[in-house]
């Protein structure tokens, strides 16, 4: 399998760690470093997780490790990515289950949260972790399919008013 690598100016210290712990231990998989030293502050999250999650949608990898500070913000920015099913976990249950379950092919991690030694934990759960394919599992990934289509979809007819329910201000009206 290959692995991207990247991280915003928070994470690249650790992301730089990890790698080198991955190789420490021998995993078997290609491990791909898409950027991020930590030498500019303006190394924003939003760039890597671009960087990284388009990696993933057009193939060049197979999933990726994305790290910023806290792991929210690169995870919400890669989220926005079609294709993309990123998560914050800083445990290895939640790293495993995210791919089994969901088939999750991001992991986000944040550098301010987690340390080394967690953060390799997550990542070797994550790695090992296969989508079950689970007829419940295929059923609620077809539902998020579904809504990334349709939120893809409304996001191209530009002009157009997602929601007219709510006729006055402050107030939404339930469908």
């Amino acid at each position: 399998m290959r692995v991207a690598f990247a991280a915003d100016h928070a994470g690249a210290a650790l992301k730089d760690e990890l790698i080198e712990r991955l190789l420490s231990v021998g995993v078997e998989h290609e491990l791909v470093d898409l950027g991020g030293d930590g030498s500019d502050p303006t190394d924003d999250y939003p760039d890597f997780a671009d960087r990284l999650g388009n990696a993933v949608r057009e193939g060049e990898v197979d999933r990726g490790i994305l790290i910023c500070g806290s792991g929210v913000g690169a995870s919400v920015a890669a989220n926005k990515l079609p294709g993309i099913r990123a998560a914050v976990c800083h445990d290895t249950y939640s790293a495993h289950q995210g791919v089994e379950h969901d088939d999750m092919n991001v992991l986000t991690l944040g550098a301010r949260v987690i340390g080394p030694e967690p953060a390799l934990e997550c990542s070797l759960a994550f790695l090992a972790a296969r989508f079950s394919g689970e007829p419940r599992h295929r059923r609620r990934l077809a539902k998020i399919l579904e809504m990334e289509a349709r939120g893809v979809a409304e996001a191209a007819r530009p002009g157009e008013d997602a929601d007219d329910r709510s006729r006055r201000p402050g107030v939404t009206n339930a469908p």
